[in-house]
């Protein structure tokens, strides 16, 4: 785990290279790798896979917005346009649900052949390395050698390659910078300018708010507070860092963004009867002016805002990491990963799809950072090479990168704990939230349901 950081950083340095090609920069950090990567070009060129003339029918799953599913179901046209014996049937909806029904069809033996995965899922389903293919049984088809060991080692369970990183993320702070203006507040960047947001907002209208937190933002942002201030990873060495004391300071963070109208309830956003915040009306007029969310997540939300038809010109922007204590807090982790079910009748073509979606320059310039910067070497050479790549996701990749320094424990997203409305961090945030808990009580409930999933 430590070794994510390395990895990520050197993912930081091309994107950083791309950021600068887009604005018509200088191409020579990309130019100068050309010469040692013409042979291995050259190579793949001549290696190129075929595939069978049998018919072949392939599965391919994943979850997002609008834009990447568009992306994608475009990517699968041409791919099947270059293998023509070969049909891909998406399945495909936005995340709220989708893990719980995904893994049903994992355990069950039911799971497409190619899936979109978030990383944790490794841990928690791969069935002692059979639920998903070794990838590395197709490496002849599958180049791997555009991923980083440290990338690819984060993918395997029981010496197996479960998967390949699709792009590194964390999370940061997006703003709607209408509505601040509106309102006439600055955006915040420490704590006393986001309460003061919070009261500026419910004296030009009570139903506006200026940041918008389900539960389980809850939980990511609660943890972000607690290693700014207090500067240590949420779970070390397998077991929970903190005092119930400083969780328990936690807790009462959340209830003072309440309390100083930072954000509105859980409840209340609840109330909102939204599949997710992007498509959440609230949202899309400018009454909820701020999010904490991927960076690999922007284009969803830039664009519902921006299609807003009750407030058309909303501008959509990155904002400062907010300072909460003397510690850079936030963690980096793979954002989401492809995998091959282990009993894919065809998993050499359902190889040669990834391969086509994170290697090949047709699927690349297609899917673009539609889910989020590439972590494929050739990937990022492509985008660079053609000025591609969201410009506001390439900045939020950057700065999330430079800024966060903290590690993700790999069962933080674990089932048992950010399942909607099951899991602890719903529980616990929700019933914080309502007055059912009082911040004794969600310190305590959140332990030890952190505990027991990091022990079993």
């Amino acid at each position: 785990m430590k070794k994510i950081k390395q990895w990520a950083a050197m993912g930081l340095a091309a994107a950083m290279a791309m950021s600068l090609s887009a604005c018509g920069g200088n191409k020579s950090a990309v130019t100068a790798t050309s010469a040692a990567t013409t042979a291995a070009e050259s190579e793949t060129k001549a290696e190129e896979p075929t595939a069978s003339a049998e018919p072949v029918e392939l599965r391919f799953s994943w979850w997002g917005g609008d834009s990447r599913h568009a992306a994608t179901e475009e990517a699968i046209k041409a791919f099947e346009a270059k293998y023509p014996n070969i049909t891909v049937a998406p399945e495909y909806g936005a995340w709220t649900g989708w893990e719980e029904k995904q893994s049903l069809n994992i355990l069950g033996g039911n799971a497409p052949d190619v899936m979109q995965i978030n990383w944790n899922w490794i841990e928690s389903y791969s069935q002692g390395g059979t639920a998903f293919a070794n990838l590395e049984d197709y490496a002849d088809v599958l180049d791997l050698t555009q991923f980083s060991k440290e990338s690819l080692d984060l993918c395997k369970a029981d010496n197996k390659l479960m998967a390949v990183p699709i792009s590194s993320t964390g999370r940061v702070f997006y703003w709607n910078k209408t509505a601040f203006e509106e309102v006439g507040c600055d955006i915040p960047t420490d704590l006393d300018s986001l309460y003061a947001a919070g009261e500026a907002f419910k004296a030009y209208d009570p139903d506006m708010y200026p940041m918008a937190l389900g539960e389980y933002d809850r939980a990511i942002l609660f943890v972000y507070y607690l290693e700014s201030k207090y500067g240590k990873n949420w779970v070390e060495d397998g077991k929970v860092n903190y005092t119930e004391e400083e969780v328990k300071d936690g807790m009462d963070f959340f209830k003072t963004l309440e309390e100083k109208h930072v954000t509105p309830t859980a409840m209340a956003i609840r109330g909102d009867m939204a599949d997710s915040l992007d498509k959440n009306a609230k949202w899309i007029d400018g009454k909820y002016a701020g999010i904490f969310e991927w960076d690999s997540s922007a284009s969803k939300f830039k664009a519902a805002l921006e299609g807003s038809v009750n407030k058309p010109g909303q501008e959509f922007v990155v904002g400062d990491f907010i300072k909460m204590g003397d510690y850079d807090g936030g963690f980096t982790k793979i954002s989401m990963a492809f995998a091959v079910a282990g009993n894919s009748k065809h998993p050499k073509e359902a190889a040669m799809l990834i391969n086509f979606l994170l290697n090949e320059e047709e699927g690349v310039k297609i899917c673009s950072t539609e889910r989020g910067i590439p972590n494929s070497a050739e990937g990022l050479k492509i985008l660079a090479d053609n000025n591609l790549g969201d410009p506001l996701t390439i900045e939020a990749n950057t700065k999330v990168m430079n800024y966060s320094k903290f590690i993700l424990d790999s069962k933080f997203e674990h089932n048992d704990l950010k399942a909607d409305p099951d899991g602890a961090y719903y529980k616990v945030f929700g019933k914080l939230s309502t007055g059912e808990f009082t911040s004794e009580q969600a310190a305590s409930e959140l332990i030890k349901a952190v505990t027991e999933t990091l022990e079993n």
